[in-house]
């Protein structure tokens, strides 16, 4: 009679990959959702949950990405949609009237777009040390040059997008 172990990932059995992900008309919450799968390593059958299995995402054109909803004219953002007027950003000071809120609209006109994203993703992670760690692995570009062609980054495979 045999007996297996389970399999326990350590920093020294991982080799991260780098996938490219180009964000253009893609919608932010469920492209979030994949990130934060691959960043957490959840894809992979070698998912440890307390070692950071994950792998790094680039990506790219972020100020293309759309949120759900009708779509509207809009002049300066292609995938304007009613969504964009309806999320609110908000962030306090910790004094008193230090609330403030924010659209998606003026973040995305501001040139904020990797911020957007960056916090659907945070949102999405664990929220400790291991969290931070993973959130570190993402890395965020508003156009459509990046700055890993050294990490020779693969295309993110299908089965991984929305």
């Amino acid at each position: 009679m045999s007996t297996t172990k389970t399999y326990m990932a350590n920093a020294k059995t991982i080799d991260p990959q780098w996938f490219v992900v180009d964000a253009d008309n893609m919608i932010v919450g469920r492209l979030a959702t994949k990130l934060a799968t691959v960043l957490m390593g959840k894809h992979k059958p070698s998912y440890t949950p307390h070692v950071d299995t994950g792998d790094y995402v680039v990506v790219v054109n972020c100020d293309k990405v759309r949120f759900s909803g009708k779509s509207l004219a809009h002049e300066t953002h292609p995938y304007f949609s009613k969504k964009m007027l309806q999320k609110t950003y908000s962030s306090y000071s910790g004094y008193p009237s230090g609330l403030k809120s924010v659209s998606a609209e003026k973040k995305l006109e501001r040139g904020q777009s990797t911020q957007v994203l960056s916090e659907a993703v945070r949102r999405m992670l664990p929220k400790n040390k291991l969290g931070r760690q993973m959130l570190k692995k993402l890395k965020l570009y508003a156009g459509p040059t990046h700055e890993h062609q050294s990490q020779k980054p693969q295309d993110m495979p299908d089965y991984l997008l929305p």
